[in-house]
Formats: C-alpha cells, sequence, structure tokens
C-alpha cells in the first residue's frame, strides 16, 4: 500500500472512531499547512506587527488575526478545487475563467518571488550580525548571504526529492516555525514576569474595533489636547499613518504567492477529496495558530515598549548626542512636514547643527513629543528596549533567532513557490531539474539584490511595481476563486449546496470585499490614478478573452461559469 493510500485508511478510520481520533489523525499528517506557515512569517509580517504595536498600541491586536482568518477562508477554497478536480489551478483558471487572470496570476507571483527574496536576505544577515553577532567584521555580509542561500537551497532539494526527503523537509519547517513562535513568545512571557504587561488592555486588544479605520485611538488623547491649534494636523497624521499599517499588516497576512503555494503543495502529496478536511485543519494549526502567536507577541512587545514612549533624549532630557542618526533624522522629517504645512520656509536641512538644535528647542513641546511618538523603530531597536526586561544577551539571542528563523523559512519557501510557477508557466511536472532550476531563482535574485539593490535608491525600482502588481492581483485572484467555486463545469458533483453553499460564499465574498478595499487603497496611495488605470486595462483584457473565448464555442463557455453561479443559487 503507498504512503497516500495508507494516511487515505487512516483518515478514514479515525473518523469512524470520532473527534479526538481524527484530531490526532489530521495532527499527525499536517504538512502543507506549515508550508504557509512558514513564508507567512516573514519580514512582513515582523515589520507589520511592530509597526501595529508602535502606532497603536494593543488596540489592533484584532487586525491580524482577522484578516488571515479570512485569507484562509480563500486558501481553503482553492484548496477545495484543487482536492475535489485534481487538476492543476493554472490549467483550471485559463480553461474555465480566464486565460489573463491564470497568467497574471502566475506572473505575479513570480514576480513577488523574485523580488521578496532580497528583503528576507537583508533581514536574516541584519538578524546574524546585530542581534547574534556574527560575522561582523569585512565581507561580513557576502558571508552571511551565503549562509543563507546554501541553507537554504539544500532544504528545498530535499523536498523536491520526495519520500523521506519530503518527510524531512516539513519537519524541518515545523521546527523552524515552532523556534519562530516560541522565541517571541517567551519576550512577552519575560514582559509578563516583570509585571510589564496590562493584561486587560491586551485582551481587549483582540475585540475588532473597525473605527479605528476613521479614529486615533484614545491613548492619543492627551498629547493631541495638548498641541493646541496644531491638533487636527497631527490627527491627520496619526490616522494616515495608522491606515498605512492597518493595510500593511493586512496585505502581509496572505500574499499572492501564498494562493499559489497551497493547492501545489496539496497535489505534490497526491491528496485528493478524501483530505479535504485535513486541508482545512492543516491549514488552521500550521498557518493560524503560529502566525497569531507570533505577530501578536511582536505587536504587544512593540506597544508595551514604543506606544506612547517617546525617547526622552529627543525633547531635551538626557544626552541628545546618543540618539541614532536614523531616529533623529525621522523626528526631524515630522517636525519639517509641520513646519511645511504651516508656512515656515526655513528647512532644518539647511540649518546647521545649532541652529538646528536651537530651531527645534523652541517648538511647542507637544509638537515635539508627539513627533517623536510617530517614529517607526525597526527591530533591532526593539531588540535593544527588551534588554532592560530580559538582559542583554537574553534580548538580542532570543529575539535575533526568532528574526533569524523567519527570514531562513520564508526564502525557502519563496523558492519552493517560485520552482512551482516555472514549471505551470512552462507546462511542466513540479519536479526534476526544472523544478530545482525555478526553485534556486529566487535565492540568486535575492542574495545578491540584497548586497547590490537593497541598501540603495534602486531597490524602489523593483520593489514599487511588484508591490502594486500583486496588491492588484489579491483581489482578483480571489475573485476567480469565488467563480470556481461556483463553477458547475468545473467541480460538478463535488460543488457546496444548499446552506453550506451560502456560508462559503458568504465568507468568500467578506473575504473579497475585505482583500479588494484593501488593494484598492493601497493602490491609490502609491500610484494613484495611473495604478488604478492599470487594474481597469487589466480587468477589462480579463473581460475581453473571456467575451472572445465564449462567443468561439457558442457561448458555452461563459454559461457554464456564469450560469452555474446564477441557475444554482436557487436550488436545495
Amino acid at each position: 500500500m503507498s504512503q497516500v493510500e495508507h494516511d487515505r485508511q487512516a483518515i478514514l478510520d479515525a473518523k469512524q472512531k470520532g473527534g479526538l481520533a481524527t484530531f490526532l489523525t489530521f495532527s499527525r499528517l499536517s504538512g502543507p499547512g506549515w508550508l504557509q506557515g512558514a513564508i507567512t512569517l516573514g519580514g512582513g509580517s515582523l515589520g507589520g506587527s511592530l509597526y501595529l504595536g508602535m502606532i497603536a498600541g494593543y488596540d489592533l491586536l484584532w487586525l491580524q488575526p482577522l484578516m488571515l482568518i479570512l485569507g484562509i477562508v480563500m486558501l481553503s477554497a482553492i484548496g477545495y478545487v484543487a482536492l475535489s478536480t485534481e487538476q492543476r489551478p493554472f490549467e483550471a483558471i485559463n480553461e474555465h475563467v480566464s486565460p489573463v487572470l491564470g497568467w497574471g496570476w502566475a506572473i505575479a507571483t513570480l514576480m513577488a518571488n523574485l523580488v521578496w527574496a532580497m528583503p528576507q536576505f537583508a533581514l536574516g544577515t541584519a538578524a546574524m550580525q546585530q542581534n547574534l553577532g556574527l560575522f561582523t567584521g569585512e565581507n561580513g555580509d557576502v558571508i552571511c548571504t551565503v549562509i543563507l542561500l546554501g541553507v537554504s537551497t539544500v532544504i528545498v532539494l530535499s523536498y523536491d526529492r520526495g519520500g523521506s526527503g519530503l518527510k524531512m523537509f516539513e519537519i524541518m519547517l515545523k521546527v523552524m516555525v515552532g523556534v519562530i513562535v516560541l522565541s517571541f513568545f517567551g519576550v512577552v512571557v519575560a514582559m509578563g514576569l516583570e509585571g510589564a504587561l496590562p493584561w486587560g488592555e491586551v485582551v481587549a486588544g483582540f475585540v475588532p474595533d473597525v473605527s479605528l479605520l476613521w479614529s486615533v485611538p484614545d491613548s492619543y488623547t492627551t498629547a493631541l489636547a495638548d498641541s493646541g491649534s496644531n491638533q487636527s494636523y497631527w490627527e491627520s497624521e496619526i490616522l494616515n499613518s495608522q491606515r498605512g499599517r492597518m493595510v500593511t499588516a493586512a496585505a502581509t497576512a496572505v500574499g499572492i504567492n501564498m494562493t499559489f503555494l497551497l493547492p501545489y503543495s496539496l497535489l505534490k502529496r497526491k491528496w485528493d477529496r478524501d483530505f479535504r478536511g485535513l486541508a482545512v485543519f492543516d491549514l488552521s494549526v500550521g498557518l493560524f495558530f503560529p502566525f497569531v502567536l507570533a505577530t501578536s507577541c511582536v505587536v504587544i512587545a512593540a506597544a508595551t515598549q514604543f506606544h506612547g514612549q517617546p525617547d526622552s533624549r529627543l525633547l531635551g532630557e538626557g544626552d541628545a548626542t546618543a540618539v541614532p542618526k536614523v531616529v533623529q533624522g525621522k523626528f526631524e522629517g515630522h517636525l519639517q512636514k509641520l513646519m511645511d504645512s504651516q508656512g515656515v520656509t526655513a528647512t532644518l536641512k539647511s540649518m546647521s547643527a545649532d541652529e538646528k538644535r536651537e530651531h527645534i528647542a523652541g517648538m511647542p513641546i507637544a509638537d515635539r513629543r508627539l513627533a517623536a511618538m510617530l517614529i517607526d523603530y525597526d527591530s533591532g531597536a526593539l531588540a535593544l528596549s527588551l534588554e532592560k526586561l530580559t538582559g542583554k544577551g537574553v534580548a538580542q539571542t532570543v529575539f535575533g533567532i526568532g528574526v533569524l528563523g523567519m527570514a531562513v523559512s520564508t526564502i525557502i519557501i519563496l523558492m519552493l513557490i517560485n520552482g512551482f510557477t516555472i514549471c505551470e508557466m512552462l507546462g511542466k511536472p513540479s519536479e526534476g531539474t526544472l523544478h530545482r532550476i525555478g526553485s534556486v531563482l529566487p535565492g540568486l535574485t535575492g542574495g545578491i539584490g540584497a548586497l547590490l539593490l537593497w541598501k540603495t535608491s534602486a531597490k524602489f525600482y523593483v520593489v514599487q511595481p511588484t508591490s502594486i502588481f500583486g496588491m492588484m492581483l489579491l483581489p482578483i485572484a480571489y475573485l476567480t476563486f469565488f467563480l470556481m467555486m461556483n463553477n458547475r463545469a468545473l467541480l460538478g458533483e463535488n460543488m457546496p449546496r444548499g446552506g453550506k453553499r451560502v456560508a462559503i460564499n458568504l465568507a468568500m465574498g467578506v473575504a473579497l470585499g475585505a482583500a479588494t478595499i484593501g488593494a484598492g487603497w493601497s493602490i491609490w496611495t502609491k500610484a494613484g490614478a495611473t495604478g488604478v488605470g492599470l487594474v481597469v486595462i487589466f480587468l477589462g483584457l480579463a473581460g475581453v478573452v473571456h467575451f472572445v473565448r465564449g462567443s468561439r464555442s457558442g457561448g458555452g463557455h461563459v454559461s457554464d461559469s456564469m450560469g452555474a453561479v446564477d441557475t444554482e443559487s436557487g436550488e436545495e
């Protein structure tokens, strides 16, 4: 009996024995969900969590879990389609929905893999050097990059071998994800033991409060009232920053490339319709719980250390020369924006050090305090700030291990996804030499890009279009999954029916709406009318191709897709 048949029988036997047996069997067989957990726990999640805690304290602890739940709904949908039909999604989308959507999905995934590997290499290098004190000498960046690339490549190649290699791959990923979660959880436990956490506020932060989309947290009330005539300006600054952080955190919960990974990792294991319940369980255990634990711990740590607590040295208390240059620059940047809004012609950059110091000292203390409160610190600053709670060695080591684990696990999964993507775009099986070559590409672009592009202005020219295209395609991918779940020609007897179908469509509709709002806001703020125009052109092209293909087939293709939505809605 093959391994997949052995697993199938184990699932069927467990279901007959009851819930506990099913739970234990599902736990033992889980795997692909941990791949999703490994990629979503990356630099984007770390940064998003840090900034949420800094800007809103504990008030936005609910955001990332909620957005991940909506993401899991859509991932479960594409997983359901793949396991029910045993057809590769790229092929299914091109045949049953639109080749424009299918190719757009694949190209956006490819771009995301190649570009977003760069910050992961930069993050891993920073963790090794700044937090763990490794390879800090000459050519240290190169050494770190080579180590990250070598380790990631060896692990990914073990996946391609299948069998025992596949099992070893998944065990290593589970260990990595576990290390990430335990690292950040350990930091919060240390803070709790020191009595530094207001647990009532932490628990309340998990209750959704959508009013934060248009209002600032109560923690700013006193500081804003003290700012007098400048109150409306600072409220606008806080709100704009808060919205941006919310969208960033929501977007990093589920990325476009995650939607490509899941169905292929399921099919790689030769799962089918008997494994659909396991797939949903796997996403919950391997993706939801590790992500929520890790990101929530980072939000809590950042909120405790930074929210509403400006660096006193920036306010003239203590040694101002000890303030890091990047922090001082951000502080002055906020004050310069205030001066510009007031029509002040002077610029801080043009002043000498003494003139700048004198000018800032003459500004109202309330404005200086708010400017200092809005500084967004990086992960290194958070590790330093935790030293008073955990001790220098513990803080740097534990935090560094967690950050390094985030970087390595994400690099590995980006490489793995790219192997699947290249094979799909060329119409080849997801294995062998082509899959290995495709898998190595993000490692090369990520490592070289981190060394040559990521620390320069050149990164703008690769990050900006990739970010916009990825955000544009996420809700379009969600729409595609929605259409596939309601396509009788594709699903046949596996199409959900009755109340179950209504519930699934409602959940998918909410997820689609949230992704559309977030993507729309991001595209408008990053690319303006040009970005919106590109979205309209892309959707128009997809519509034209869909119509032309339907006309050539006598209307059958269109009616199969749209008719399934209309005619089925009143049945059962």
